[in-house]
C-alpha cells in the first residue's frame, strides 16, 4: 500500500546529519521516492563507511516499504551512532510494536514522549501508557476474510457501488514505480459470481486509468458522480511540484452509456501539494479528503469541503485536532449513521496504520476510538469502507498471510463498532465508604432488565452499552434504600457513575414508611414495574427489622360508583401484600385495608389525570416495630 497513497503524502525528512558526495546517489533515489534502489545504494554505503544520517536513510526506505524488521534494525543502528532526533524514535518505536516487541515499544515511546513532551501523539501515551493490551482485549467487532479477487500483487481501496465493488490493484504489470518496483496502480471493478465470491475484474476506461496512478474512489448517492484519486496527470500534462516529484489530485467524472468520462479537476487542487482519498457523506453535500496542504497538523491531515447543489465546492476545512494529529491520516469513509472511519499511525495503535472511527454530531467529533482486532493488526490497516445496512464492507492490509503485498479482507460487523463502558461505583451516602456485594441491575430506556452484576471489593460494576443510549441503573443491597437513576452513555469511551445508597433507616418515619408514590394504573390492580422498585424498599426495611409489622392502605381516585372503587382498592391492597409477601415476608407481619375513595390526598371536583393518579396510591403504616 505505501505507494500512490502514502508515498506523494510522505514528507521529506529533514536530518540533522549531513548529506556528501558519498550519498548523493542514494540520496537522489530516495528523493525520487524509489525507496528500493535507494536502499541498495545506502546499503553499499553501509557496508564500507556508514555514519547516523546513512543508518536513517536506510531505515526510512524500509520504513516506507513497511519492511518493519529491516526498518527496525537501522533505526537501532542510527540511534547507536548517536540520532537524537524525536522522529527517528517514533519511527522506531512503530517498528518494534509492528514486531509485537510491546515493551520495547513503550520504552522507545517514552523516550519519545520526553523529547518531544508537547506532541498530541507523546501526550496521548502518557496519559495511556499501556494501551496495546486494551486494544487487544476489546471485544471482537467484526469477522474478516481474504477476498477471492486479491492477486500477488497489491489490492486495496474496496468500495461497493449498487451490485459492483470497485477496488485499486497493481495487478495487470507494465510500467513499474519506483517506490516498491511494483506496477503504477488502476481502478477496477468486479462483481458477485453465484457463490458469492468477487470475481471477474475489469479495468476501468482510459478516460479514467492513465500511465500514471489512479486510486481509491468514491461515489455521489445516485452512483452518477465518480470522485477518484490520480497522480497529477490532466489534460494530456503531468506536472511536478517544485521539488521534482508527483501530487497527488482529485478528479470527477460522470456515467455516461455505461462508460465513465468526462472527467474534471476539482478546484482545490494544487501542483505543490497531495488531495486524495475522497469519501463522500451519505446526503452527497460533502467531500472529505486527506491532504498535506499547508497548515495542516501533522504529515496528512483530513478534510472536508461543501458539494453544493450546481456541483460545486465550497472551501476545504481541516478537520482539527480532535482526528487529526501530527502523524498521517488517511482514508476517510463517512458512513450513512454519520460515523467517520480513518486510518492513522499518530492515535494509538496496535501497528502502523489502523482503523479508528468518531461518531459525528452537530457538527463535532467524538471520541475517537480504535476498532480492535482482527479489523487492526501489527500491520498496517487501511481503505475500511463499511454499509451501515447490511453491516459489511471492506477493509486492506498487508498483514502476514495474505496473497500479495496488500489484500483486500471482506468484513462482517458481528458487535456495535461503538460502545461505552459505564463504570458504576456504589457508596454509602453518608460516609462515603464504597459497597461490596451490591446488586447493580442494568435496564434499557423502558426499564427492561438486560443484565446484572455485583460490585467488587472496590464497590465497582462495569457494564459495555452502545453509544448514545438511554439506559436505567439500579443498585440495591441490604441495609440501605435502593436507588434507580437514568443515563445516557453518550459516545466517550468510559462514563463513570456513582450511585450512592442511604441507610435504610432515612425512609423510617416514627409512623410510616416513607416511599416516593406506589402509582396504579386506571381500573388497574397489577403492580407497576416503578412500583415494584418501592415495594422492594419495604421488603428492604422489613428484612431489616424483623419484628416490624405494617399496615397497608391503599387509595383509588373519583372516577367510578364509590361502591366499585372500594372494592377496586381492595384489590390493590391485597396484590400489594401478595408482592411483599412473594419477597420473603410473612405473612403474619402484614395487614391491608382498602379505603377506596374516602380519603383522597386531592378533594378536587374536576380532576386533572396526574391528580387522578396522585389518589391512586398506596400507604405503609408502621403499626409497630420491636
Amino acid at each position: 500500500m505505501k505507494k500512490l497513497y502514502i508515498l506523494l503524502l510522505v514528507l521529506a525528512t529533514s536530518n540533522v546529519f549531513a548529506q556528501n558526495d558519498r550519498t548523493k546517489k542514494a540520496d537522489k533515489l530516495y528523493n525520487r521516492l524509489e525507496y528500493v534502489k535507494a536502499a541498495e545504494e545506502y546499503q553499499e554505503i553501509a557496508i564500507e563507511e556508514a555514519d547516523a544520517y546513512v543508518y536513517e536513510q536506510l531505515a526510512n526506505c524500509y520504513y516506507n516499504l513497511f519492511k518493519t524488521k529491516d526498518a527496525e534494525r537501522w533505526y537501532r543502528q542510527s540511534i547507536s551512532e548517536g540520532n537524537k532526533k524525536a522522529d527517528v524514535y517514533y519511527k522506531y518505536a512503530q517498528m518494534l510494536k509492528a514486531n509485537s516487541k510491546y515493551k520495547e515499544h513503550n520504552e522507545w515511546m517514552a523516550k519519545f514522549a520526553d523529547a518531544k513532551p508537547r506532541d498530541k501523539r507523546a501526550i496521548a501515551f502518557n496519559k495511556n501508557p499501556n494501551y496495546i493490551p486494551q486494544i487487544l482485549a476489546k471485544v471482537t467487532k467484526f469477522e474478516v476474510k481474504n477476498s477471492e479477487i486479491n492477486t500477488k500483487n497489491s489490492d486495496f481501496g474496496a468500495i461497493s457501488a449498487g451490485n459492483s465493488v470497485y477496488f485499486t490493484s497493481t495487478r495487470d504489470g507494465g510500467r513499474k514505480y519506483g517506490w516498491n518496483d511494483q506496477p503504477y496502480l488502476d481502478i477496477y471493478m468486479a462483481s458477485y459470481d453465484g457463490d458469492g465470491e468477487l470475481s471477474n475484474a475489469i479495468s476501468l476506461s482510459d478516460d479514467i486509468n492513465t500511465k500514471y496512478h489512479e486510486g481509491t474512489v468514491s461515489f455521489s448517492p445516485d452512483k452518477k458522480t465518480m470522485y477518484f484519486t490520480r497522480e497529477n496527470y490532466y489534460d494530456g500534462k503531468f506536472k511536478k511540484d517544485e521539488d521534482g516529484k508527483g501530487t497527488l489530485n482529485l478528479y470527477t467524472a460522470t456515467m455516461s452509456g455505461g462508460e465513465w468520462g468526462n472527467v474534471k479537476s476539482v478546484p482545490f487542487n494544487n501542483d505543490e501539494y497531495s488531495v486524495g482519498h475522497p469519501a463522500v457523506s451519505a446526503d452527497g453535500k460533502t467531500l472529505y479528503f486527506a491532504s498535506d496542504m499547508p497548515g495542516g497538523l501533522g504529515q496528512s491531515d483530513l478534510y472536508k469541503v461543501a458539494i453544493n447543489s450546481d456541483g460545486s465546492f465550497g472551501e476545504p476545512e481541516n478537520l482539527g485536532g480532535d482526528i487529526n494529529t501530527e502523524g498521517r491520516e488517511f482514508f476517510p469513509y463517512m458512513s450513512s449513521n454519520n460515523t467517520l472511519y480513518f486510518s492513522s499511525d499518530g492515535h494509538l495503535g496496535i501497528g502502523g496504520l489502523d482503523v479508528f472511527a468518531a461518531r459525528v454530531k452537530d457538527g463535532s467529533y467524538g471520541a475517537v476510538r480504535n476498532l480492535g482486532t482482527p479489523l487492526n493488526s501489527n500491520s498496517d490497516d487501511f481503505s475500511f469502507t463499511f454499509d451501515e445496512e447490511s453491516k459489511k464492507g471492506f477493509v486492506a492490509s498487508n498483514r502476514d498471510g495474505g496473497k500479495g503485498s496488500d489484500d483486500i479482507y471482506e468484513v462482517n460487523l458481528i458487535n456495535p463498532i461503538c460502545d461505552v463502558d459505564y463504570v458504576i461505583t456504589v457508596t454509602d451516602k453518608e460516609t462515603g465508604a464504597v459497597l461490596s456485594g451490591a446488586n447493580v441491575i442494568l435496564a434499557d430506556d423502558q426499564g427492561n432488565s438486560v443484565g446484572a452484576k455485583t460490585t467488587d471489593s472496590e464497590g465497582k460494576v462495569v457494564f459495555k452499552v452502545e453509544c448514545d443510549k438511554s439506559s436505567q441503573l439500579e443498585a440495591s443491597i441490604e441495609g440501605y434504600v435502593p436507588e434507580k437513576v437514568d443515563v445516557n452513555s453518550g459516545d466517550n469511551p468510559e462514563r463513570s457513575v456513582d450511585i450512592p445508597l442511604a441507610p435504610i433507616e432515612e425512609i423510617i418515619e416514627e409512623e410510616v414508611i416513607v416511599l416516593n408514590p406506589i402509582f396504579f394504573d386506571f381500573d388497574k390492580h397489577n403492580i407497576r414495574q416503578d412500583g415494584a422498585f418501592e415495594l422492594d424498599k419495604v421488603v428492604s426495611v422489613m428484612k431489616k427489622y424483623p419484628n416490624m409489622v405494617i399496615k397497608v392502605e391503599t387509595h383509588t381516585d373519583f372516577r367510578g360508583p364509590a361502591s366499585y372503587n372500594q372494592r377496586l382498592s381492595e384489590r390493590r391492597a391485597k396484590s400489594t401484600v401478595q408482592y411483599i409477601i412473594s419477597n420473603g415476608i410473612d405473612a403474619s407481619r402484614l395487614s391491608s385495608e382498602g379505603k377506596g375513595e374516602s380519603a383522597p390526598l386531592i378533594d378536587c371536583k374536576k380532576c386533572t389525570d396526574e391528580e387522578h393518579q396522585q389518589n391512586r396510591r398506596s400507604d405503609f403504616i408502621i403499626v409497630s416495630k420491636d
